[in-house]
């Protein structure tokens, strides 16, 4: 028998403990071993959670107690976790996370205490998508050219709606909210930075990448406006929060943004709450993982994929690597990204001012590839929205600089990036 306890029964946390105890059957035909929680920790004993398993409100009756053999952490957060998955870890317990935020800072600290000890992490990025499963064993002859991924279903039902019923964004953001999709508080989602922690742990795996948020570009959906929407639909493009990862010789490219890509590619179709991850290997092509990344039951499967994968023995290096045998790739500096870009700028409706423009980005090497003019509010003004062919993100931002200090130019310059 192997005993589990779970810091954090919360949604995710009750899920599991109800799945193994209603799947119990076939779950041990599956792992070998009957799997029981054997207790769980929460903050507040005064809550009902559903489940009929013995509840603490003291994390070391999980971490320091001889019987459990494996702790599920579920708790959220950074700091406090990482405290007590190490000591987990030095007890000698295998660990399962969900907590892609303790990932995204402390996964390099976390596999050196580890070592041999199991620690699984499947549920951390796009919940019930076995994406992590994919990289480390799946794909593992492949060198990874690339991953996009839609990580984040709050950003992806809001652009949905957005593009598919002509929402606004406040709008469909306090729908998001009412419908519990967003928090109170949803920068966390719509700013990217959810997604940017997803992103770091897969690129851990594909390339041996030891980044920190700060040291990416994120940004979020905020100043996508229904003119954007339209443009993009009339040049055949869809608009999707992509986290993104693209190897550059030796150097790996990761980001978090708003981007148009082609409206007949297979993630541009993936829709609502849904969550899907592409990745190009070299050998394999184009494979795509689909499926609900948020939810109690969904999350738990993840979970209990991990657990029956421990029972098993089949746990390999934690982040895809054997220690000295990384891949040896550099992260990229944000302004040497290379990509293409669409614009968005109010200039005066006048002869000539599409020429100050072109001369305007031709300073540094850039050209406009598709361009479209729209009617304002002020019949002395237009939106002028235009694509470019590829270049470096610094030369974009310089050219951008360069053309708000322009005369015939207003307010601020939008840009989206473009990938195809």
């Amino acid at each position: 028998m192997v005993k589990i306890g779970i810091l954090g029964v919360g949604t995710v946390g009750a899920s599991v403990a109800k799945i193994l105890e209603e799947n119990a059957d076939i779950i041990e035909a599956r792992a070998g071993k009957k799997i029981v929680v054997k207790s769980g920790v929460v903050k507040n004993l005064n809550k009902d959670r559903g489940v009929s398993i013995k509840i603490s409100d003291n994390p070391l009756d999980v971490v320091d107690d001889p019987e459990i053999d494996i702790v599920v952490e579920l708790m959220g957060g950074v700091e406090e976790p990482y405290v007590l998955v190490k000591k987990a870890l030095k007890n000698g317990k295998a660990v399962v996370t969900a907590n892609k935020a303790l990932l995204a800072y402390h996964r390099y600290e976390l596999q050196e205490i580890a070592g041999d000890i199991p620690l699984m992490y499947e549920a951390s990025t796009a919940g019930g998508i076995p994406i992590i499963g994919a990289l480390r064993n799946g794909l593992s002859a492949n060198h990874i050219n690339s991953i996009q991924g839609i990580m984040n279903g709050t950003c992806n039902y809001m652009l949905t709606n957005m593009i598919n019923n002509g929402a606004l964004y406040d709008d469909i953001l306090k729908e998001s909210q009412e419908l519990g999709y967003a928090e109170a508080d949803p920068t966390f989602d719509v700013g990217g930075f959810d997604a940017s922690h997803k992103l770091l742990i897969l690129a851990s795996i594909a390339y041996g990448i030891d980044a920190k948020p700060e040291d990416i570009l994120i940004e979020g959906i905020e100043n996508i406006t229904q003119t954007d929407v339209d443009f993009a639909k009339e040049f055949g493009y869809e608009i999707k929060s992509l986290g993104i990862a693209k190897k550059v010789g030796d150097g790996v490219e990761l980001r978090v943004h708003a981007t148009m890509i082609p409206a007949d590619s297979m993630i541009a179709k993936v829709d609502g709450v849904m969550n899907a991850v592409t990745v190009i290997g070299d050998r394999v092509g184009e494979t795509m993982y689909y499926g609900p990344g948020a939810g109690g039951d969904a999350t738990a499967s993840a979970v209990i994929s991990d657990i029956i994968d421990i029972v098993r023995g089949n746990q390999g290096p934690m982040l895809g690597y054997k220690k000295g045998l990384e891949s040896g790739l550099r992260l990229l500096p944000k302004e040497d990204i290379v990509t293409q870009y669409y614009l968005r700028l109010e200039v005066d409706d006048k002869s000539g001012v599409l020429a100050i423009i072109t001369s305007a980005l031709g300073e540094f090497g850039i050209s406009i590839e598709a361009m479209l003019q729209k009617p304002t509010s002020n019949e002395d003004r237009a939106k002028l929205l235009f694509t470019t062919h590829s270049c470096k993100e610094s030369k974009m931002q310089d050219a951008i600089t360069a053309l708000s200090n322009l005369d015939v130019v207003h307010g601020e310059i939008a840009m989206m990036r473009i990938e195809k």
